[in-house]
């Protein structure tokens, strides 16, 4: 679990429901058909945005927010190193059988393309294209939070005005103009909340994950590559260090890279 998430994610909600708890009447922020015409116009809005087979994919990926692992840059710069000393020592061919103890499926692909013998250039255009497939996938999951995010406002916006129109058509009863217009505004809260609490921050999330993992498929393309180059195991790490930040470069080969 990604306890940095979850922190935020309830550190936000407390600080608000603190904040209007002490405003000292906590059930005026509460009014289910507010709720009904903001959380369901912005859901119904979604599903109209989106195709089924994306939809199916909202839970699992909402959940990666919280539940996401961090790609291992620095223990993907080792393995790779090792690979390439493996395969100084004893010929590409002996990576296959390292192919079964790899947990990425997109690294498993490359050794096995360079074991297979395939062409440097081709190699590079079919992880290429992986790359590509992967991000696109990540990038409609991304929108469907995006998507959320703006009609949640859109439909708080339109509760607003159905309350305005309701207490506009009873202007004679001067003490409910108060309570009137304290609920319309109540559906622009709710829009803002479920835009600034859980799918811009999703959303944000998501494409920091994406660009980290993109990063790391970026670095097995170079290090793959760079085996079947026959380049110098020294030199590889040297290269594959330009993907980490400078704190995390220093003592990489005292870790077991580049021995």
């Amino acid at each position: 679990m990604d306890l940095t998430s979850l922190i935020g994610f309830l550190a936000t909600w407390i600080l608000v429901l603190a904040s209007m708890a002490s405003g000292g009447n906590f059930g005026a922020y509460i009014d289910v058909p507010s709720i009904m015409i903001t959380l369901g116009g912005a859901i119904g809005a979604t599903v109209i945005s989106n195709p089924g087979d994306r939809l199916k994919n909202v839970g699992g990926t909402f959940k990666s927010v919280f539940f996401s692992k961090a790609p291992d840059l620095i223990g993907m710069v080792q393995m790779i190193v090792s690979f390439a000393e493996k395969a100084r020592r004893e010929g590409l061919l002996s990576l296959e059988a390292d192919v079964a103890e790899v947990d990425s499926d997109f690294m498993r692909k490359a050794i096995q393309l360079v074991v297979d013998g395939t062409d440097p250039e081709l190699v590079r255009a079919i992880l290429d294209t992986e790359i590509g497939v992967f991000e696109d996938r990540h990038s409609q999951n991304k929108s469907m939070f995006d998507t959320l995010a703006e009609f949640g406002p859109s439909f708080g916006m339109i509760g607003t005005l159905i309350g305005l129109i309701a207490m506009l058509g009873n202007l004679q009863d001067v003490s409910a103009l108060g309570p009137g217009m304290a609920v319309a505004l109540i559906t622009t809260y709710y829009g803002s909340v479920l835009a600034n609490w859980v799918c811009a921050p999703a959303s944000s999330k998501l494409a920091k994950l994406n660009d980290t993992e993109i990063k790391l498929k970026e670095v097995m393309i170079e290090g793959i590559l760079s085996i079947q180059a026959g380049e110098n195991p020294r030199v590889i790490e040297e290269k594959l260090k330009a993907f980490l930040a400078p704190k995390d470069r220093k003592g990489l080969g005292e870790e077991g890279g580049g021995q």
